[in-house]
């Protein structure tokens, strides 16, 4: 009987001339991301207020297109706003522009979401004890709610922005000249299917995990300055890298007095 050799030999010669390529590719996806992530991060917060509104026919719309968004494959977003918005609106609508409208209220749904999350974990109390206060509306919103929301929610958002960073791979079925997409063209130049791609992931992973690390760091530190009675985070180069060790809990239920309090009595 035959054996059957599947050892694959790497060929890394061809990572060299790739590279400019590909950092061109990493380029415009990285524009990509930024414009989409900080229209986002504006659009986002009115639709959240929409979202919460008392006026039906304000809360009601808003909550129609987050479902929307939420509910479809953002493929088919993409898709539907390449191909059939200009035909609909009867415009001519650039690429890169019809992809960066897409993923901008893709995110959008997302982060009003997250938004609207934040805000109404916010304590009744120290609405009623603003309103005593005299403060308006604005003001209580300003002062009270979104400080509080968007400091509870930075760790959600951060990840949502990540994800964004990844999904814009999607472009390249589009015909965007992306990271992913010219990865796809230097493999079939090339050959080398396996090269090639495995240095895009490379790529992909060195913009996320920095990314990654630092969200982990900033929830850790987070929880760590919420949690009364727990020990100040370590400083230093030592403490900044404990706190962002993926999957290393912050030192608050390290306390006594915290363990105490969580030990059921008679125990």
């Amino acid at each position: 009987m035959n054996s059957v050799n599947l050892a694959y030999e790497f060929d890394l010669s061809v990572i060299g001339p790739a590279l400019p390529t590909l950092l061109d590719g990493l380029w415009l996806t990285l524009k990509i991301s930024t414009i989409v992530i900080v229209a986002s991060a504006v659009l986002g917060f009115p639709l959240a207020v929409a979202r919460m509104s008392k006026i039906e026919v304000i809360r009601w719309p808003a909550q129609f297109y987050i479902e929307v968004f939420r509910c479809t494959p953002l493929l088919i977003q993409l898709l539907w706003v390449f191909y059939a918005l200009p035909a609909l609106l009867g415009i001519d609508l650039p690429g890169e522009l019809s992809i960066i409208i897409a993923l901008t209220a893709h995110l959008t749904a997302f982060m009003s979401e997250t938004y609207r999350a934040g805000m109404q974990s916010v304590p009744v109390e120290q609405i009623e004890a603003a309103r005593m206060l005299r403060l308006n509306r604005v003001q209580i919103l300003r002062h009270i709610i979104v400080p509080q929301a968007f400091r509870q929610q930075i760790p959600t958002i951060l990840s949502l922005n990540v994800s964004m960073f990844k999904d814009t791979s999607l472009v390249s079925a589009l015909g965007l000249a992306d990271l992913t997409f010219q990865g796809n063209i230097l493999s079939s130049q090339t050959y080398r299917p396996m090269e090639i791609f495995t240095l895009v992931a490379v790529i992909y992973f060195a913009i996320a995990f920095p990314a990654t690390l630092f969200t982990s760091y900033v929830e850790r530190r987070l929880l760590t300055s919420g949690s009364r009675g727990a020990p100040p985070p370590a400083s230093g180069l030592r403490g900044t890298l404990a706190r962002m060790r993926p999957g290393q809990r912050p030192p608050a239920l390290a306390n006594p007095a915290l363990k105490s309090l969580l030990k059921p009595e008679g125990v």
